[in-house]
């Protein structure tokens, strides 16, 4: 219809034909529900209880090939640091439901119970009509933000020693929302949605989270230049929410001239907090992690309004899977981020320490560090340089 449409009506009709054909997609995508916080409330804090044996409890996705293996490192270091946490194993491996992928009731129910989930390398099945499950599970508990420190570490030499910075990425539209459609033959139409309530939610997250980890600055990474609406919308936003934090000093940069100068010398970004809509912070924070030594060394977070999930974001690597060759450090450090997120600090720190420290020591580090130990080794090292 769309193509009659434009066939027949003269030139200058031709944008009004595609815009009654791409209105109601866009004006559907609006309708999606966001629980922005009110000035002055706390974004997405850790809402989970104890139990009668003065433990957290925590979802547990292993995930798929090293996955089991990198998993139990964490449950041995945690178990060894006498870590009030006892795990809830789920899975995750997804079906279709109508049409849809889905993930297990049992799993949703588990994570919406206990408020907080880590998360193994998960693999998406190719070829059976399923979409990424890292971003169904997004979806599903609508994981608004998604955190990614990076920061070098002693004992693997990279060409950057001083990067220090933390990326916060809008994780539930702009390019990523899925809105798109052919126009004609030849001709694809993919839609950039950014709405003032999701960015207003993830702005004020970063800003709150850059007070409390005491980085002094925030900076907008954008193109405002270009998408003066979309971009600028975000912008503009940020700097109205930047008067409700005068303790956190607010500024902008260009996209491309980010990348440029962080690849440059990283050193004037170690008090920042980066924060940007979706797919810019997709490639930035994976060029970011590049910085440190790649995914195997960065961990990260999915913040949610109720529900947050911390996971390791490199791959099932199934080539190695089950040999003992595997490298926990990305899921320890996640890890740290989940005990950190839910106020247990004291432990939080001490297993970082120990693990900071094993690699620095380089005695006892996996193959992909330059190292010959197994996985089981490394984690009986951290064990070891507990304080």
């Amino acid at each position: 219809m769309l193509s009659r449409c434009l066939r027949t009506a003269p030139a200058r009709q031709s944008v009004q034909c595609m815009q009654q054909f791409t209105r109601p997609s866009f004006v559907q995508a609006q309708l999606r529900s966001y629980s922005a916080a009110a000035p002055g409330d706390k974004v997405a804090g850790f809402k989970g209880t104890t139990g009668s044996d003065g433990k957290y409890t925590v979802t547990l996705i292993e995930g798929d090939g090293i996955g089991p293996e990198i998993s139990q490192s964490v449950k041995d270091i945690f178990s060894a640091a006498n870590v009030p946490i006892k795990w809830e194993p789920v899975d995750v491996t997804p079906t279709l439901k109508d049409g849809k992928t889905v993930i297990p009731d049992e799993a949703i129910d588990s994570i919406h119970r206990n408020y907080v989930a880590l998360k193994g390398p998960l693999a998406t099945p190719i070829g059976k009509g399923h979409v990424s499950l890292n971003l169904t599970l997004r979806r599903t508990f609508n994981l608004f933000a998604n955190v990614r420190p990076c920061k070098s570490i002693a004992g693997y030499k990279t060409p950057y020693d001083n990067v220090d910075t933390v990326l916060i990425r809008e994780n539930t539209e702009g390019e990523y929302s899925g809105i798109e459609h052919v126009v004609v033959d030849g001709v694809v139409q993919s839609i950039k949605l950014i709405t003032k309530a999701a960015s207003e939610r993830v702005l004020r997250f970063a800003f709150q989270y850059a007070q409390d980890v005491g980085k002094p600055k925030l900076r907008v990474v954008h193109k405002a230049t270009i998408m003066k609406m979309s971009d600028g919308l975000f912008l503009n936003l940020a700097r109205d929410i930047s008067k409700e934090f005068p303790n956190v000093e607010f500024d902008a940069e260009l996209l491309d001239n980010a990348c440029l100068r962080i690849v440059t010398d990283p050193s004037p970004y170690a008090d920042k907090v980066l924060v940007m809509p979706n797919l810019y912070g997709d490639i930035l924070s994976d060029m970011c992690a590049g910085l440190i030594g790649g995914l195997g060394l960065t961990p990260s977070g999915n913040i949610g309004d109720e529900c947050s999930i911390f996971e390791a974001v490199h791959g099932s690597a199934p080539d190695i899977a089950g040999k003992g060759l595997a490298n926990p450090t990305a899921l320890l450090l996640s890890s740290i981020m989940m005990l950190q997120h839910m106020g247990l600090y004291q432990h939080a720190d001490r297993i970082q320490a120990a693990i900071f420290k094993t690699l620095a020591e380089g005695k006892t580090i996996t193959g992909d560090l330059g190292g010959k130990a197994k996985t089981h080794e490394y984690a009986d090292a951290v064990i070891k340089n507990f304080q």
